[in-house]
């Protein structure tokens, strides 16, 4: 029993300093997740801080992804861009929601707003030397008006789009369109960037950005 909470003590250890040699001078630790994020069914751990740097939304994000490798732990991929920065979320305050790890894949949900509401779901797998994004899903909208909702798995190109219209009058009828749009190429390191891609949707022309 000893042995294993020495073992236990000692793995800690090794990993709380390998935190501190990679945290952001100056940051503050917002979430921690572990699990299997490459196959090897070796856990990895997912560490967001929020850093002492400003943006134009308040203090940036940093997301790190550390693997153990050969008892010694590295940065698999770090990125100051797809968690938004601390005051993005508008009169709602802090966007950020949660970051967890499902069945390997890197999912992180994030919200905002005013009367105005938005929130989105993004989902990651490590492929091709990094994680790209496979899984993106919004709302946005106001009660009364109406709410928008978009899922695209960036895997098979499906994009699936719907707007339920309450105020008519003001913003026509409801509207559904299913399109197919492939080679869309986004993940962490480009993610949330300030000139946003823009898909325009051919039966609806409704306009989808990401």
């Amino acid at each position: 029993m000893r042995k294993i909470v020495f073992l236990f003590c000692l793995a800690a250890g090794t990993f709380c300093l390998a935190q501190k040699q990679f945290q952001p001078a100056g940051s503050t630790l917002l979430e921690m997740a572990d699990g299997d994020l490459d196959g090897d069914k070796i856990p990895e751990k997912v560490i967001i801080y929020t850093t002492k740097d400003e943006g134009e939304l308040g203090k940036i994000r940093e997301i790190q992804i550390l693997k153990k490798v050969n008892e010694q732990w590295t940065i698999l991929e770090k990125s100051k861009n797809a968690v938004m920065e601390s005051s993005a979320g508008g009169m709602m305050g802090d966007p950020y929601r949660e970051t967890k790890i499902e069945k390997g894949i890197l999912i992180i949900s994030q919200n905002g707003g005013s009367s105005w509401k938005w929130d989105v779901t993004d989902k990651y797998r490590f492929q091709n030397g990094h994680f790209e994004l496979i899984g993106t899903s919004s709302t946005s909208g106001r009660p009364g008006d109406y709410w928008k909702d978009i899922d695209f798995n960036l895997s098979t190109g499906q994009l699936n789009y719907s707007k339920e219209v309450e105020n008519t009058a003001e913003y026509g009828k409801s509207l559904k369109e299913t399109y197919i749009k492939k080679g869309l190429k986004i993940n962490l390191q480009n993610r949330n960037q300030e000139k946003q891609q823009k898909i325009i949707l051919p039966k609806t022309k409704e306009e989808v950005y990401f």
